[in-house]
Order: structure tokens, then C-alpha cells, then sequence
């Protein structure tokens, strides 16, 4: 086992230093890597490999993740062979967490019909947008955000921080999402409902977007499943236990989660575990060319 564990370490450590810890010699480290490896010899590669998928992900990936990372990197292996590895070395991905909701909806605003109905596969970009909102704790006291996310891709396409929990944090994601994305007349804006978005603020907002607005039940998280499935993500994956000092550090390190990891590399398994900028890409490619 001393070698296997000298060819994981040898990114760390140098060769003749590790070699002399372990009191063995650089020339028999050489041999054993010429060898014919055993099984062990085998999984000790593979968790090598594991092991940098894990941290390259910040160790928020489990074992369907890590192999189908793997098999892009051009790793033969199975998914039960990954999950046999990492339980072994004691690697797993972060879980999840129990739902809880954060809407007010006890006002006197209008409220909109349920037309998303649960329907969350949706066949082409910018037609079904879904919005909400969540909460992150700093020693600053609370960070709230909230998200537009464009139901085809599962990317967030708007968003916004701030410290109030007003009509001017959505507000502010949506008007994002427009500038961004520039969507035709018609899309569907999907949320809970919350005195914000129910709003006259934010009706008049989305009238003047194009956009029909569409409400959850009452008390009924399922109805806005996939926005609820990213919040869990979002904690689970980079806020929970992260002991934010300051509101900025806050929005700084949610901003890398948004735009650096989720958007542009998180693999999403009902995307066929492509990130949502390579689903949007590969949705491009599909279209015929301009005459």
C-alpha cells in the first residue's frame, strides 16, 4: 500500500522526500509503476481521479456526478465502481436539506392562476420563467436573495442581493433577466404568492415585459419545485456552515456559485448531467442556420 499512496501524494510531496518517509526506494517506486497492477493497484488510480473530481467540485458532488465527470475526462469506469471507491475513502457529496418556506402571503394584493400546473419540462429557452426568494445568514445579519431561472435550461438568468426584503429584490432579478435575455412577448413568469410579487409594483413590471404572470397554490412548495430544488443546492453546496462574517463576503461567494459554478458547470441530471450553458449551447447548435 506504500506505493499506491506515494502516487497520490507525489502532487503534493517530492518523490525522494516521500520515499524516505516511508522508507522505501525511488528505483522500487519505478518498478511498481511499470508492473502489472492488481485490482487494488486499479482503484487506487481511480481514486485519484475521484478524489480531484470531489474537490474540483468543492466536494459538493456525489458518486452520479463524479462518474459522469469522469467519463467526459475519458475515464472508463462504472457508476457503482465510483460509488464502491469513494464510500471506501470516505468521500461523499453534500445532501439534502429539509424544505422550508419563506413566503408571506397574508395581503390584499390580486392573486394570478396557476398556468405552469407542475409542467417543468419546457421545450424551448425564454418561454417559462420561474421566480423566488430565499435567505442566507451573515454575522451581519440576513442576506436575502432572489432568483429568475429560465425553467428550459435551469439557468438563472436573473438575480439579485440585498439586505431588505422588499418588491425591489425581485424586481430587480426580473428586470436582469429581461435586459439579458430579451425575451419575446408571452413568456410566463412563474412564483409563489408572496406579497412582492404580488405587487402592483411588480404586475405593472411584468405587463410591461410582455410577461403573464402564473401563482403556486397556497402553501404548496411543488409548484415552484425547481426553483426549490436550487435554493437547496445553493445551501447545501455553499452556504450552510460557511460562517459569512460580512453581507459582501456573502454576495461575493453566491456570485461565483451563480455565474462561475452553477450556470456554467454544476452537472444537472435532468439535463442529461450537462451544465445549463451547455445545454443552451447544444439548443443552439440544433437550430437551422440563418438564410
Amino acid at each position: 500500500m506504500k506505493y499506491p499512496f506515494i502516487h497520490v501524494m507525489r502532487q503534493q510531496f517530492p518523490l525522494r522526500v516521500l520515499c524516505r518517509v516511508l522508507g522505501v526506494t525511488e528505483s522500487g517506486y519505478h518498478s511498481w509503476r511499470i508492473r502489472p497492477h492488481t485490482r487494488a493497484d486499479n482503484d487506487q488510480e481511480l481514486l485519484e481521479k475521484v478524489h480531484e473530481a470531489h474537490q474540483a467540485s468543492q466536494g459538493r458532488y456525489g458518486a452520479p456526478r463524479i462518474h459522469v465527470e469522469l467519463r467526459a475526462q475519458g475515464v472508463v469506469c462504472s457508476r457503482r465502481r465510483v460509488g464502491r471507491v469513494m464510500r471506501q475513502a470516505g468521500l461523499r457529496g453534500k445532501g439534502k436539506r429539509k424544505y422550508k418556506s419563506t413566503t408571506n402571503s397574508d395581503h390584499a394584493f390580486p392573486l394570478a392562476e396557476n398556468l405552469l400546473e407542475r409542467n417543468f419540462v419546457v421545450k424551448a429557452p425564454n418561454t417559462v420563467y420561474a421566480s423566488d426568494m430565499t435567505y442566507v445568514p451573515t454575522r451581519e445579519g440576513w442576506l436575502y436573495l432572489a432568483v429568475v431561472m429560465d425553467l428550459y435550461s435551469r439557468r438563472v438568468v436573473g438575480w439579485a442581493m440585498g439586505s431588505r426584503l422588499t418588491t425591489d429584490l425581485p424586481l430587480s432579478a426580473l428586470r436582469m433577466a429581461y435586459q439579458t435575455r430579451r425575451p419575446e412577448p408571452g413568456v410566463i413568469q412563474h412564483s409563489d404568492r408572496g406579497s412582492q410579487y404580488a405587487s402592483r409594483r411588480y404586475q405593472q413590471a411584468l405587463r410591461s415585459m410582455g410577461m403573464t404572470c402564473s401563482m403556486s397554490r397556497k402553501g404548496d412548495c411543488y409548484d415552484n419545485a425547481v426553483v426549490e430544488s436550487f435554493f437547496s443546492s445553493l445551501k447545501r453546496e455553499e452556504t450552510d456552515g460557511a460562517g459569512y462574517v460580512t453581507r459582501m463576503e456573502a454576495q461575493q461567494r453566491i456570485f461565483v456559485f451563480l455565474e462561475v459554478w452553477y450556470n456554467r458547470k454544476r452537472r444537472h441530471s435532468t439535463l442529461g448531467y450537462l451544465s445549463p450553458a451547455e445545454f443552451e449551447a447544444h439548443h443552439l447548435a440544433r437550430q437551422p442556420a440563418a438564410a
